[in-house]
């Protein structure tokens, strides 16, 4: 069973009205799932590569076909453009990206670049013209497995991507930027020229999967974002003595491990401490030298830590680096720390998230608030604009994988939500 036909197999298509095609959206969720297609699959379309490139001219198509008037920047960002009623005012927006990860799903970020879209197939089919300019939008290199850090296409639209920055970067291949984008057809100044008239903006809109089960376990299509979770990375390194296994008596040891492990196990009672949306992970360690009858003489380690709110965020880095130097001293472990990455998070307005509250009612959705653990372009986006954010059911919280999964009825349901936020946003 292909794609298509697995979501339409238990489509409600009662879900059908108001021009809001299941089968439609189907269909383009299957067609994009066929570019970069991985013997697993998953899909392969990382940031700025020919399938990217693919996947957002068809798309393009889709827009033209629909009626929209599409326009690409220097960045490779996709618009498709309804002008509305009123052209002079500033414009919502709606979309996502088409690029993956290695081997990922077919939901991440195709879902709400088509969910966008869908939102204007159904005005072309029933006629009806919002009060302002609506855009759905494609954003470049959302994920960012080609040069280890994405968001390269909303950061350039509001004018956060610096020549310093992207002009050092060297991707996955060795290529440097220049090279990359140049290979697509984009030029390095035009890139760099990308930047938006924020003042013609009004506000961003993504739909996008949960990646996580809060909406399955409380059987919920769509969700409200509270917020998106900054994170902050640290490098922790635990030195101590490393010294034969079987000579070194217990009470003459150093053991860099033991402290580390000590931290590690301690680390998971902090994000509780600050609030019920904070979460801290240690996901990788290194030992050193890593022998079987060698006592650990270094342990080096990586700790990501989130909040959607910036208070209580800094609040629990302040407690795992307080947990790390007792740890570390108690044991007579030397610690060396090393930031290398702090986002601000960005909380969703009270007011954003009533009129999302309004479109899930109107569906008849009990609604329901989560905060987002990971990031989005809305992220990216919320630095200079309001931004707003509806969840869509995922499997088993799968996500970055070919089993990602979300119920096409699910799907259809939040473009319904999207549809009617965006129809009554001045009303």
């Amino acid at each position: 069973m292909n794609l298509f036909e697995k979501l339409v197999s238990d489509y409600d298509v009662s879900l059908d009205k108001n021009g809001v095609s299941g089968e439609r959206l189907a269909a383009r969720l299957a067609a994009l799932s066929e570019i970069g297609l991985t013997p697993d699959k998953g899909s392969h379309r990382i940031g700025f590569s020919k399938e990217e490139k693919a996947a957002k001219d068809i798309v393009k198509k889709w827009m033209t076909e629909a009626g929209l008037t599409v326009t690409q920047d220097g960045a490779g960002n996709v618009f498709g453009r309804v002008e509305g009623k009123n052209p002079d005012l500033p414009a919502l927006l709606s979309g996502s990206h088409v690029d993956s990860v290695p081997n990922g799903g077919h939901f991440d970020g195709p879902l709400g670049v088509l969910a966008a879209l869908e939102v204007a197939e159904a005005w072309k089919q029933t006629g009806f013209v919002p009060e302002r300019p609506y855009e759905v939008v494609i954003f470049s290199d959302e994920e960012g497995s080609r040069f280890n850090g994405g968001f390269s296409g909303s950061a350039s639209m509001i004018g956060e991507a610096t020549r310093e920055e992207y002009l050092s970067k060297i991707d996955i291949n060795g290529d440097s930027f220049t090279k990359v984008i140049e290979d697509i057809g984009l030029s390095v100044d035009e890139f760099f020229q990308s930047k938006r008239d924020l003042s013609k903006l009004e506000a961003f809109v993504e739909i996008h999967i949960e990646q996580g089960k809060r909406l399955e376990r409380g059987g919920v299509p769509v969700g409200i974002v509270t917020g998106i979770a900054g994170p902050c990375w640290l490098k922790l390194t635990f030195t101590g003595r490393a010294g034969h296994a079987g000579n070194t008596p217990m009470n003459d040891r150093q053991d860099a491990l033991v402290a580390a492990g000590q931290f590690i196990h301690e680390v998971q009672s902090l994000p509780g401490q600050v609030s019920s949306s904070a979460v801290a992970t240690v996901g990788k360690i290194e030992v050193i030298p890593n022998g079987v009858n060698v006592i650990p003489g270094e342990v080096r380690l990586s700790v990501d830590i989130r909040d959607i709110q910036k208070e209580t965020r800094d609040r629990l880095v302040d407690l795992v680096l307080e947990k790390a130097k007792t740890v570390s001293s108690a044991q007579g472990i030397e610690l060396h720390i090393e930031e290398t990455l702090r986002e601000a998070p960005v909380p969703i307005s009270k007011e954003m998230q009533q009129r999302l509250e309004k479109s899930v009612v109107a569906q008849g959705i009990e609604p329901v608030y989560l905060p987002s653990g990971a990031g989005h372009d809305s992220m990216i986006v919320g630095h200079v604009l309001p931004v707003a954010m509806i969840f869509v059911q995922s499997k088993d919280g799968v996500s970055h994988n070919p089993a990602e999964w979300t119920d096409l009825s699910d799907c259809v349901q939040s473009v319904h939500v999207l549809k009617d936020f965006v129809e009554g946003y001045d009303k």
